[in-house]
């Protein structure tokens, strides 16, 4: 299984999730004001602002949060917020993505060091593992958006590159660059969906035993922790038994 969707499975579990939602919206409503602040207010006219509010009602953010975080770009006294992505390894040799909206570069950077530094790992410089990951589009619905032969003719012709299907719903995936279109085109099909992403999929996975899993996890869950830092991603997986170990401990 899948390393980080695991993570987030067992997080889950182990009832952080509504404190996990403040601090998401938060994250989504920063995104949506910088979005805002850089092109138009009006998310039509901007496929960047676009994508962070289909990010956001896919995410059941409420309108007035997304509303206010719009207005909140127009006010003129907003931070100038930079994108930074930061690259490094995690214990067994786990590749790390960490995607930051920051204000500062000097103290976010610092604090991702010391959360590698203190769990085991270490950071890298930029590019030295996003060659083993693919900038791509992830679009989930919910088993009952439909038949998977329907929502797989659905995603081609809304110009995706694939849609897989299971008991836990359907995944569609896109490039990076044409996300906000296909999340458009598919929501006009399918309603909104579960949720509307960028994320950087491995292009090949790490297998790791029960102790790197829990250092992993360790060192992802402060990354997160981190107000600046709005996604993370690593390519590691774990196994079924090792999985049942975690979510009991």
């Amino acid at each position: 299984m899948a390393g980080h969707s695991a993570f987030k499975n067992i997080m889950h579990k182990k009832g952080r999730k509504d404190a996990a939602r403040s601090k998401m919206f938060a994250k989504l409503a920063r995104e949506i004001t910088v979005a805002a602040k850089l092109g138009s207010p009006d998310p039509a006219m901007n496929p960047r602002l676009r994508l962070a509010v289909q990010a956001a009602r896919a995410e059941n953010m409420p309108k007035d949060n997304i509303d206010r975080a719009i207005k909140k770009a127009m006010g003129g006294d907003l931070e100038t917020f930079e994108t930074v992505r930061y690259e490094g390894y995690a214990p067994g040799g786990v590749a790390v993505i960490a995607e930051a909206l920051t204000d500062n570069r000097n103290r976010t950077g610092g604090a991702v060091r010391a959360v590698f530094t203190k769990h085991g790992g270490n950071l890298g410089s930029t590019g030295s593992v996003s060659h083993m990951f693919t900038h791509v589009g992830e679009i989930a619905y919910k088993p009952d958006a439909g038949a998977a032969d329907a929502v797989l003719e659905a995603a081609i012709e809304a110009g995706a590159d694939d849609c897989a299907s299971d008991e836990a719903g359907h995944l569609v995936t896109c490039p990076f660059d044409t996300l906000g279109t296909v999340a458009g085109a598919l929501e006009g099909k399918l309603g909104e969906a579960e949720s509307v992403k960028a994320v950087w999929k491995p292009n090949l996975s790490t297998s790791v035993d029960e102790e790197a899993a829990s250092s992993i996890m360790k060192l992802i869950a402060a990354l997160e922790d981190d107000d600046d830092v709005q996604n993370v991603f690593a390519n590691f997986e774990v196994s079924e038994d090792v999985l049942k170990k975690l979510t009991a401990a």
